[in-house]
């Protein structure tokens, strides 16, 4: 009966669209194409993601629904022109993306370290390692902890930290009973949050070169104790396994991981990659090495990229590196690497090795189509001026409300970094207007509102289904994509509530060390009381 509802929800709303496509001509031959679409910075720009984001929770099935998504914007754009339209969803949407350097970049680490996983597989090194920590990780409480710890110490890059958490954790945690959904809200939460409080990161450069005017990375480092979500989702982490408590969609898929279903109605995402078969004689450093390997290629190649090898000082060229590029020169390398480590130690011969490549590349196409047409989405409501949009509703909050402006910048940036999926774009949106609105007047007032940008960006691009690095998140931990944003959604709406609240009190105090404590104890305490409704429920 719900997929009925579904359906026919979806077929109304497709009529309704097939329905505007017939009566496109109408709108072409009375007003013609203008330079910009009659919807442009207006609030029908954000529509678009709305509606994808909307459909893909109700249908549970995301492609779809992505497309739908842009189909709207493409429709808006031209007017609702049908060539316009299809013009512009091929050459101004899925072809221009898909020629943009930097999107290439990731999809090549993509493929290449699904390629890697692939070889790790066959070679044994996951399942050794899997045995190894099986001896040494005993408990599941252990299993969530270690996955925890190690997004933490790789914050270089959160796609880097998304995948490689997965890749690494993944035979730990299944071997414990933890559910997909559980691994990949760890492997989410550990990757931006992280990211966005790490003075050396993509994360660090991106925001300071969006405070013009200023001393960004100085900036940066001052607004790091008034980054209330990153900080207040790491405390919940801990919390959350410690006190063993789950709630929402996420305690159902933990209670059926108790019992062995690890998956709860997702699909088993990693049957593409099951024909090989692993070697029963790999052991736990034919997982290591490619891995160690891997993170100090991508690192060298993000200093590398950013001209440290030619006179630049450490930090400035993390802040300065392409971390598309130096993922992808990184990855390769790494990967060539590890075909003359797995032959030389005779656990896979180089045909092998070479099997493995399109194995992983057939692991990674959820991810890469999804990704695809989430950047896509992006491109639509780019071109509607959904940036100018949100800056002239910002610029007009702004006057007679300074003291609350942390907390309403803050709901802005995970509105518009939720509907965009991008936390970077939303910098580039916010950032400059705050340093305009404050530059001369409330310089601790402008410090802490750009943290609020920061930590509303993140929030949003942790929410939001067509955002890059939840996608990676489910492909790390092979989860589901829709499973995995419908269970970490109420995770990450109580700590953006609590830091909202938190928001507004540092509005006031203007001082770091007052308002962190009371999120943390308040988001201790909302723990705590469900902890004590879960035993009297069970």
């Amino acid at each position: 009966m719900k997929n009925k509802k579904r359906f026919l929800a979806v077929g109304l709303f497709l009529a309704v669209l097939l329905t505007a496509v017939w009566a496109v001509t109408v709108f072409a031959a009375e007003g013609g194409e203008g330079p910009k679409p009659a919807m442009y910075a207006t609030f029908w720009s954000l529509l678009p993601p709305v509606v994808a984001i909307a459909l893909a929770l109700i249908t549970k099935e995301v492609y779809s629904s992505l497309f739908i998504g842009i189909l709207v914007g493409a429709l808006f754009y031209s007017n609702f022109n049908f060539e316009g339209t299809l013009v512009h969803l091929l050459e101004g949407g899925m072809i221009s993306v898909l020629s943009d350097s930097s999107n290439v970049g990731i999809l090549v680490f993509l493929v290449i370290l699904g390629a890697m996983v692939s070889m790790m597989n066959s070679a044994g090194g996951s399942a050794a390692f899997g045995r190894w920590a099986g001896t040494h990780i005993k408990t599941r409480i252990g299993a969530q902890i270690c996955t925890i710890i190690l997004g933490i110490l790789i914050f270089v890059d959160d796609y880097f930290n998304c995948l490689t958490v997965g890749s690494v954790m993944r035979p730990i945690t299944d071997r414990h009973n933890v559910s997909k959904a559980k691994l990949s809200y760890l492997i989410d939460a550990t990757a931006a949050p992280v990211c966005i409080i790490a003075p050396v990161s993509s994360w660090a450069a991106a925001v300071s070169g969006f405070v013009e005017g200023e001393d960004g990375f100085a900036i940066f480092i001052r607004a790091i104790p008034y980054n209330y979500y990153a900080l207040l989702t790491i405390v919940m982490m801990f919390a959350l396994v410690l006190m063993r408590v789950d709630f929402g969609p996420m305690a159902v898929h933990e209670a059926n991981a108790l019992k062995g279903d690890i998956y709860t109605s997702g699909k088993r995402l990693d049957e593409a990659a099951s024909s090989l078969k692993p070697n029963p004689k790999g052991k736990v450093i034919d997982l290591i090495f490619p891995v160690a390997v891997l993170v100090i290629c991508c690192i060298v190649g993000m200093i590398y990229t950013g001209g440290f090898f030619s006179g630049t000082g450490l930090v400035e060229a993390f802040s300065q590196s392409n971390a598309s590029v130096a993922l992808s020169m990184g990855s390769l390398i790494a990967l060539l690497i590890t075909v003359i480590f797995y032959s030389a130690r005779k656990v896979l011969v180089f045909r092998s090795c070479m099997e493995c490549i399109p194995e992983g590349f057939k692991a990674m196409v959820p991810a890469i189509l999804i990704l695809t047409f989430a950047w896509t989405l992006k491109a639509m409501t780019d071109s509607l001026g959904a940036a100018d949009f949100v800056q002239a509703a910002t610029e007009s909050a702004a006057g007679g409300l300074m003291n609350l402006l942390p907390a309403i910048v803050f709901l802005i940036g995970c509105f518009l970094s939720f509907a965009t999926g991008t936390s970077w774009g939303t910098f580039g949106i916010l950032i400059p207007i705050v340093v305009k609105v404050f530059e001369n007047s409330d310089p601790t007032l402008m410090i802490i509102s750009i943290s609020a940008c920061m930590a509303g960006a993140v929030c949003g691009d942790h929410c939001s289904p067509i955002s890059d690095t939840t996608i990676m998140a489910s492909a790390g931990a092979q989860c589901d994509h829709v499973n995995h944003v419908s269970t970490q959604l109420p995770y990450a709406m109580l700590a953006a509530a609590i830091s909202f609240v938190t928001y507004i009190v540092a509005g006031f105090v203007k001082v770091p060390w007052i308002p962190l404590p009371f999120g943390i104890l308040v988001l201790l305490l909302i723990l705590f009381i469900m902890k004590k409704r879960q035993r009297k429920t069970a």
